[in-house]
């Protein structure tokens, strides 16, 4: 029998039955990092699979074990099916580990599933009695506000983009057949789902913990260059998870010139790592990074450019401080994903300058939580950015505004977290959807 790690009700009496809750996700705990320990302490066993560890693992209360990836796409294969072959292998891998977790005597009440890389497509035929649990993170979409977004990054064959797309889709469709439920971070998000989904999704964000993510008037950060900002400073910030297109790199990059020039004192910190997290990648060799950085850099004198610093990935105390000097915060995406990163600047009280696209508006009402702009609107963007500069008690109070919006609706240990609890013990009441027959 595998070594589990039990939960602990930390002394608190209850009368809930205890529950044995399978998390798998490919990068644990991603999503889960509050949910798997809150199952954890209030009692249940949980344990996760994820190709992450190579060794089995305990992490705050939840027992953690790897699930091995075997073989690789296939060469020649058709370019719609590469996507989906590689989840077939991840499920595949997932599979044989729950037989070993089964075979072992461990039979779950819930399985709760970021199913987005496939891990989880052949679970059900392992516990079908288990209640499956889905984070629907989004459903691919064709059109005009999807994949025709950015003319300046076509696709190589829009004609064909409904039927790539439905392919792509593959892995969300076969999930719906054994998914009891779902859970999404936005309704943009949620509402990307075909309608006989949505009835079974439901809405709650991750959270975001409010306590931890403040305002801080002391903060300080200290650059490669040996200087060191404070809130004194006139500080923009940008961050990505990868600086891309996608969230508006290129954007931000072209409108550095002007704000540059005509903000001579101001200090621009730029967090991102150098690969892609979405959409098409650069030309071989290349980073978006670089492409960006190496078009606008004859535009900017060297003094203006000492003033830009690539900070790179970093720890999350160094993005906490970025955002905590921050004066005016931009962030730009297309329609997709909504980032963590946004709702952590406006808890921070953060200024915020962000596109005018879904899911933005979702959480930023214009000229009340923060500054909307169209999207591709350089000049715009720049102009905005300026007049936040020049109305530091504007920036307060939309910042001000923004952290009270995010603590009355996106709270972690108020809100969001005892909402996904709620939604797993609902899951687990469920009478199960049977895997399909064969």
């Amino acid at each position: 029998m595998i070594a589990l790690a039990r939960g602990h009700t930390e002394g608190k009496t209850t009368h809930r039955r205890a529950m044995k809750i399978l998390l798998i996700h490919q990068n644990f705990p991603g999503q889960f990092k509050h949910l798997a320990p809150a199952l954890a302490a209030r009692g249940d066993t949980v344990v996760a699979l994820t190709p992450k560890v190579t060794e089995p693992a305990e992490w705050r209360g939840v027992t953690v074990l790897p699930y091995t990836v075997t073989g690789s796409s296939t060469r020649g294969i058709h370019p719609w099916l590469v996507d989906f072959e590689t989840k077939i292998l991840r499920g595949s891998g997932c599979h044989d580990a729950a037989l070993g977790l089964r075979d072992a005597g461990f039979f779950p009440d819930v399985i709760i599933a970021h199913h987005g890389w496939g891990e989880s497509l052949f679970l059900k035929d392992v516990w079908p009695e288990a209640r499956m649990g889905l984070y629907c993170e989004l459903y691919h979409r064709s059109g005009p506000d999807q994949t025709g977004f950015d003319p300046e990054f076509p696709s190589p064959a829009p004609g064909r983009d409904a039927l790539r797309l439905r392919m792509k889709n593959l892995n969300n469709r076969l999930h719906e057949e054994v998914m009891d439920a779902g859970i999404s971070p936005t309704r943009f998000q949620a509402a990307t789902y075909p309608a006989h989904y949505r009835d079974r999704i439901t809405i709650c964000h991750d959270g975001i913990d409010t306590v931890h993510v403040t305002p801080n008037a002391t903060a300080k950060l200290a650059l490669p260059n040996g200087r060191t900002l404070t809130r004194a400073d006139e500080v923009i910030t940008f961050i990505n998870r990868n600086l891309e297109p996608y969230r508006g790199y290129h954007v931000f990059m072209r409108a550095l010139p002007d704000l540059l020039r005509r903000r001579p004192e101001a200090q621009i910190v730029i967090l991102g790592g150098d690969e892609t997290s979405y959409g098409a990648k650069p030309p071989a060799g290349q980073t978006w990074k670089r492409i960006f950085a190496e078009e606008v850099r004859p535009a900017i004198p060297d003094n203006d450019w000492a003033r830009v610093h690539f900070l790179g990935r970093v720890s999350y105390a160094r993005f906490l401080a970025v955002l905590q000097v921050s004066t005016v915060h931009v962030y730009l995406t297309y329609p997709f994903v909504l980032s963590w990163s946004l709702l952590e600047a406006m808890s921070a009280g953060c200024a915020i300058v962000a596109s005018d696209t879904a899911p933005v508006r979702e959480v930023i009402e214009a000229d009340r939580t923060g500054v909307l702009v169209d999207f591709f609107d350089r000049a715009r963007l720049v102009e905005k950015t300026c007049a936040l500069l020049d109305a530091p008690e504007r920036g307060t109070a939309l910042g001000r505004a923004a952290r009270r919006f995010v603590t009355e609706n996106y709270d972690l240990s108020g809100i969001c977290l005892p909402r996904q609890l709620d939604w797993v013990d609902a899951l687990a009441r469920i009478s199960p959807v049977r895997k399909p027959q064969d």
